[in-house]
């Protein structure tokens, strides 16, 4: 089912687009066009990112990471190698995407840690930078109970993140 999916989009675009009388192909174009230069924009920092959580790999601050939080994730069901995507993922949302591209790449898509991964990364948001661009929109300068709140979900979101993963993929 999966196999047919895009054609299926392209073509509910297209027949919609003749029920409106406009031509579907110029707006697919422009639509691709924005989107990739969106992906020309935040390439340079994605490229910085990878090249970042690489340094870290290497240089063992990952390693030491995971294994002074080990036993905290054990004791609450998350891999300790989601460790670093785990204290990332709540203030950068491009860090945290080259942090899940990175484990994917070491362990795999389809492995417990990519897929775990895949799902922290979907059900999680990016609580600093949301709070600081939406209430600073507001103009609202007090968060004392908001980050606190926020955290405790973006903790619920990772664990459930993890329990759903095993338990759908034992």
């Amino acid at each position: 089912m999966l196999d047919y999916l895009v054609p299926l989009v392209l073509l509910v675009t297209a027949l919609l687009a003749l029920g409106k009388r406009e031509q579907a192909y110029p707006l697919l174009l422009e639509g691709a066009s924005e989107g990739l230069g969106i992906v020309i924009s935040i390439l340079p920092s994605l490229i910085l990112l990878l090249t970042a959580v690489h340094m870290l790999r290497a240089s063992g601050a990952v390693s030491l990471l995971e294994q002074g939080l080990a036993p905290l994730f054990s004791l609450v069901g998350i891999p300790k190698e989601t460790a670093l995507l785990v204290l990332i993922r709540p203030i950068s949302g491009s860090a945290a995407l080259a942090v899940g591209a990175d484990l994917m790449a070491s362990y795999g898509v389809d492995s417990q840690i990519g897929r775990t991964a895949a799902v922290m990364l979907g059900s999680t948001e990016t609580t600093f930078y949301t709070i600081s661009v939406y209430f600073g929109a507001a103009g609202i300068r007090k968060t004392r109970y908001t980050l606190p709140a926020a955290l405790i979900a973006d903790f619920v979101g990772f664990f459930m993140a993890s329990l759903t993963v095993r338990l759908l993929y034992p």
